[in-house]
Order: structure tokens, then C-alpha cells, then sequence
């Protein structure tokens, strides 16, 4: 018979990002996790933000100063292959 393979499914979210409360210049990680074969988008070699093999998205630090807050808000994972995407909740970075 034919056996049904990783990624002749839509991609699912099997874990959320939660909301997270980190400390200005400290590494912190939004974690998600997702089933399916998936695409990933390729990250800007000079960013500070690198997406995991996980599916986790990695702050090295965390950039937060008096007229530019670029990490700070609201992130969703997005997961996504040839039969459609998988939306996560959303998950808050705040810095303390």
C-alpha cells in the first residue's frame, strides 16, 4: 500500500510561541514548533534575530532603546508548504 509521508500533510502547529518579559540587551527565544515539510525564509546574515532549525525564533540580544523599539510587539509563527499554512496564537515580547 502506499504509506502517507511527513509532507503530504498541510503544516500544523504542535507548539505555540508564549508571551515572554525579557531584559533590554539579554538573548531570549520565542519557541515554535511545526509538523510538515516546511519552507523557511532565509534570515538576513546581519540581523540580530536568527529562526532555529526548531522553528524557534533566536534573539542574540535583545535591541530596545528610547526611540527605537524594533523587538518589541506581538509575533505569530507561520508555518507553510505546497497544501497551505498553519498560523500559530500570538505570543508578546515586552521588555522589561
Amino acid at each position: 500500500g502506499s504509506r502517507l509521508r511527513q509532507e503530504d500533510f498541510p503544516p500544523r502547529i504542535v507548539e505555540h510561541p508564549s508571551d515572554l518579559i525579557v531584559s533590554k540587551g539579554e538573548p531570549a527565544t520565542l519557541n515554535c514548533k511545526a509538523e510538515g515539510r516546511l519552507e523557511t525564509d532565509k534570515d538576513d546574515p546581519r540581523s540580530h534575530r536568527m529562526l532555529l532549525p526548531s522553528g524557534s525564533l533566536f534573539f542574540l540580544r535583545i535591541v530596545h532603546g528610547r526611540k527605537s523599539r524594533p523587538d518589541e510587539g506581538v509575533y505569530v509563527c507561520v508555518a507553510r508548504n505546497y497544501l497551505g499554512e498553519a498560523v500559530s496564537h500570538n505570543a508578546s515580547l515586552e521588555v522589561a
